[in-house]
């Protein structure tokens, strides 16, 4: 799987971590910065994944900023964006089965590198279960229509 990864600087360091560790699970990784720890505009990176996922230059996407909490929010603006926070295993897991999740948001300053990395692994491995579930992925897709 092509994955796109998108940082700001306090996700930096995360981002770093999981590039190694998608490459080495045998994932395709585009890394769209940043590049330093230097401080830039999370939302410029959020923008960055976003369209890489909606140009089907990347199946997924994986933001990281201090919290997740402002990846999302930005990520969410983007038409066909499903971006869901995740702070443990079982969100990743729901957000895959159940909101058919395209972008993953992680905080840097809220879980450590090892839970970001199985929080990663059980994000990839889950997939949509489709059912009931696509009657309101399609009504979320509705709203993108009328907004």
């Amino acid at each position: 799987m092509r994955i796109a990864l998108g940082a700001d600087h306090a996700g930096f360091e995360l981002k770093e971590e999981i590039k190694v560790y998608l490459i080495n699970i045998g994932h395709e990784v585009l890394d769209l910065g940043t590049k330093d720890t230097t401080s830039v505009d999370y939302p410029n990176f959020a923008q960055l994944v976003a369209q890489a996922v909606q140009k089907g230059q990347a199946e997924r996407g994986i933001l990281i900023c201090g919290t997740g909490i402002g990846m999302c929010i930005a990520a969410n603006k983007f038409k066909g964006i499903r971006a869901a926070l995740c702070l443990n295993e079982y969100m990743a897991r729901m957000s895959r089965r159940h909101n058919d999740a395209n972008v993953l948001c992680l905080g840097s300053r809220v879980v450590g590198k090892e839970l970001a990395l199985s929080i990663v692994d059980a994000w990839l491995r889950e997939e949509f279960e489709g059912g009931r579930h696509q009657l309101r992925v399609g009504m979320i897709e509705e709203f993108e229509l009328k907004c």
